[in-house]
């Protein structure tokens, strides 16, 4: 039947759902290791940047207090995570992955 509303509603849908599909499968193949790279970098930069300012917790004072007091603000809602990861027990096979 041709006057079937379904038939209609489900055609663009199908065709938005391989589209979908085909740019998820585009995104993986060019930009999630790019993305991951990324991301990883910017977990290093924050965790280098804590270490600076927070490094007196573990011992290792680089900046004066006055500083740190005054980044303390946007430290704050790493710290727990910041510490639990530098404080982890480290393997080799961690460098590898």
């Amino acid at each position: 039947m041709p006057d079937d509303p379904r038939s209609t509603e489900e055609k663009p849908g199908r065709i938005r759902g391989i589209f979908g599909r085909l740019r998820e499968i585009t995104y993986g193949m060019a930009a999630h290791d790019m993305t991951r790279y990324a991301l990883r970098t910017r977990a290093s930069m924050e965790h280098l940047f804590i270490l600076t300012t927070m490094g007196d917790m573990l011992g290792i004072p680089i900046l004066p207090p006055y500083y740190s007091l005054r980044l303390l603000p946007y430290a704050v809602p790493q710290i727990s995570t910041w510490k639990r990861r530098m404080l982890r027990e480290k393997d080799l096979t961690d460098a590898m992955f």
